[in-house]
């Protein structure tokens, strides 16, 4: 009866950490916007997760409809509601100060990666501007580092600011499973 019991232990021990684990798998989506790129579609996850991620009941996620501005996070619960609130943000902040999306992508400076500002919601049109900006950071700064390439995503003068950023990725990066 002990060995019985045992196994059967290990097998439910066994079926929970492969449900954990499926719990921080790279979504497809992020593998696919990764690849067209060549990056790791585990680094691209973990920046999502440090830039946008939310508390949910599966864990944290990133959140599409999430708005940084001067420093101060919002989080909507849809595309409409995200575009009606940057547009409100738009007539009193400057575009350098606000960040959109997946990615929080600086509007200010990569703007014009999109053909609208609220276009900073779609989620893979986010991603896919994320994992352009983030490539041409590990070409430039990256160094063979993509953890390099994360903190120049973040901050390209560098400094604390990057140092600090490229260790919230790192442990991000620690949860996330291909």
């Amino acid at each position: 009866m002990g060995t019985r019991l045992a196994i059967i232990i290990m097998t439910l021990f066994a079926s929970l950490s492969s449900s954990f684990a499926s719990l921080n798998a790279v979504p497809v989506g992020y593998k696919q916007v990764a690849a067209q790129y060549n990056i790791p579609a585990e680094i691209l996850y973990a920046i999502a997760l440090t830039e946008s991620g939310t508390k949910l009941r599966q864990g944290i996620r990133p959140w599409p409809w999430t708005i940084n501005v001067a420093g101060k996070g919002y989080r909507y619960p849809t595309q409409k509601d995200a575009c009606i609130a940057l547009t409100g943000f738009m007539r009193s902040t400057r575009l350098k100060r606000i960040d959109v999306g997946l990615g929080q992508t600086n509007l200010g400076y990569n703007g014009h990666h999109y053909q609208s500002s609220c276009e900073g919601f779609s989620p893979y049109k986010n991603l896919h501007v994320t994992a352009k900006i983030l490539n041409e950071c590990y070409q430039s700064q990256g160094r063979g580092s993509w953890l390099n390439a994360a903190a120049c995503y973040h901050r390209p003068a560098g400094g604390r600011p990057a140092q600090t950023y490229r260790l919230a990725v790192q442990r991000h990066l620690k949860t996330v499973t291909q």
